[in-house]
């Protein structure tokens, strides 16, 4: 789901209310500049991640002498109740009036909201509002501020609501959207866009396009209208439009290795893209935040937080995610979910949120990989999202010997074909066999000859096509059981792959893609002499 359709982007008041949302001057920030507002020092900039709703977001650089205040002044009633909110991220944040009321938060991976209130003195007829870091805190973001209350006006008459609003167009991410004008006693000023509570957009006019959306996904839409003075109109009628689908890569041929935003120095995304060329991420992981209910790591929303973030500039910058499903710890989804039908439902929560193309299921250790139950909860689960989300592709990632499936992959494999789960790829973990002289190269060979010809037996398949459904995940540098993946090793690996036309190319992981050479096992580097972002490199050239 694009950025433009999260967070709270204004305070709405009841229809027919009197007085506006937002009296603020590009409170959002969707201007693509900080016009408005007064950002001491020419600290106060306009950025396009992380945000909170919209496109765009206030980021001040706070330093250690400044702490990028900017500020607003706006025109208020005397003896008015106003109350100002706004979404902020950071290591203290300032929120407040000047010469009244203020809050702060310290909130340096996610935005939280920030609200105050204040009622205006006898006279008073401005106020002016102000956001700010601390000294040597680093930048801090600010998004959606809103400044809830009438406008320092003596008109108190709203718009009429905007009528017949439709649907003018659609593609896979965007829909345009057109109404009949409003009326207004001094003349509207604009119209802002909502689906559900947050803003997506606004216009001058009686139309306007909403991007960043996902395929396949209904949304509902409303407007609103404004005037000079602040009053926004009752809200119109709703719209409801799905998206179309979005295209599937032809083939589907994957070098997506993984980033986690759980520990080790995550990387800027862009920043890997721009400098290796690579497209594709599988991100991990999405666990249980308890019962049947998919959650990033099981602790951070799917929608709103720093992962969407992820996804969104990764999704700007011509990319795409594949999330990881599962994984060796933590409280999973397969245990929680009673049925397949269940399980299905949790993960379809999960392509809703971001409208994917592909799903990954990481099924490991003894709760799920080794327990018989569950491989077939999981395998059921797939075929439904098979059945419901046509042209999505399904991918089971699990472990291996060095010679190719353990029974417990052989039985998975087997099930697959009984239970007619229609797998696209079946990723094997060429890694951690327990012996550190390894030779990592002719291991993950031999493994990945040993799933072909096991796919063969079970599905009937010719050599091309076995290759066709199978992905390598490799680990770079130091393995968990001290074995050692060389630059040389992942390059021949690479190479080997694209000869023999497999579907997937990834590995564990892009935060550990540093040299560290006699470092160990790290969470931040390889533990061996590279350059950053080489094994990265090395996995964009996978092309199948």
């Amino acid at each position: 789901m694009g950025a433009t359709l999260l967070g709270a982007a204004a305070v709405l008041t009841s229809p027919g209310s009197a007085f506006g949302a937002n009296i603020l001057t590009n409170g959002d920030f969707e201007s693509g500049t900080t016009a408005g507002w007064s950002c001491g020092g020419g600290l106060g900039s306009v950025v396009s991640s992380p945000v909170h709703g919209g496109g765009k977001a206030l980021a001040g650089a706070a330093g250690p002498s400044d702490t990028a205040k900017c500020t607003q002044t706006v025109a208020v009633l005397p003896n008015t109740a106003y109350t100002l909110s706004a979404w902020v991220r950071g290591s203290h944040v300032y929120l407040g009036v000047t010469g009244g009321a203020s809050t702060w938060s310290s909130s340096p991976g996610a935005y939280t909201k920030l609200s105050v209130s204040f009622t205006t003195g006898a006279s008073q007829t401005s106020a002016q509002i102000y956001l700010n870091g601390w000294y040597g805190q680093g930048t801090y973001y600010a998004d959606d501020v809103t400044l809830d209350g009438p406008g320092g006006s003596a008109d108190t008459v709203a718009p009429t609501a905007p009528g017949n609003l439709a649907s003018t167009g659609k593609t896979s991410s965007s829909v345009s959207l057109a109404w009949t004008a409003s009326t207004d006693n001094v003349g509207v000023t604009g119209y802002d866009v909502y689906r559900g509570a947050d803003k997506v957009a606004t216009s001058t006019t009686t139309g306007a396009t909403v991007t960043g959306l996902s395929p396949r996904t209904a949304y509902t839409f409303t407007v609103r209208a404004r005037d000079l003075a602040g009053n926004t109109s009752p809200v119109s009628e709703s719209a409801a439009v799905t998206t179309d689908d979005g295209p599937v890569p032809a083939g589907f041929k994957q070098a997506a290795p993984y980033l986690y935003l759980g520990w080790g120095n995550p990387p800027s995304a862009t920043t890997v893209m721009n400098a290796t060329g690579v497209k594709w991420f599988t991100m991990a992981f999405i666990l249980s935040s308890g019962g049947c209910n998919p959650a990033w790591d099981g602790q951070r929303p799917l929608t709103g937080g720093v992962d969407q973030s992820t996804v969104n500039a990764i999704r700007a910058a011509g990319g795409d995610i594949v999330p990881s499903i599962g994984g060796w710890q933590g409280n999973k989804l397969g245990p929680n979910c009673a049925t397949p039908e269940a399980l299905a439902g949790a993960y379809q929560k999960v392509i809703d949120a971001y409208g994917l193309k592909a799903i990954d299921v990481d099924i490991e250790n003894t709760d799920e990989f080794e327990n018989a139950v569950v491989q077939d909860r999981v395998l059921g689960a797939l075929k439904i999202v098979k059945q419901n989300n046509p042209g999505i592709k399904t991918i089971l990632t699990f472990g291996t010997s060095t010679t190719g499936p353990t029974s417990w992959g052989n039985r998975l494999i087997e099930r697959a074909k009984v239970l007619g789960a229609d797998i696209d790829v079946f990723t094997i973990m060429p890694f951690d066999f327990g012996n550190a002289s390894t030779d990592m190269y002719a291991s993950t060979v031999s493994a990945t000859e040993g799933l072909k010809t096991k796919l063969r037996s079970t599905f009937g398949w010719d050599d091309a096509t076995a290759y066709a459904h199978i992905g390598i995940s490799g680990m770079n540098g130091i393995s968990d059981t001290q074995e050692t993946t060389t630059v040389q090793d992942w390059t021949g690996i690479r190479d080997w792959a694209n000869s023999h036309h497999i579907a997937r190319l990834a590995f564990w992981s892009v935060n550990r893609d540093r040299g560290c050479p006699g470092g160990g096992l790290q969470e931040t580097c390889s533990g061996i002499a590279q350059s950053d972002w080489q094994f990265t490199s090395i996995t964009a050239g996978f092309t199948g």
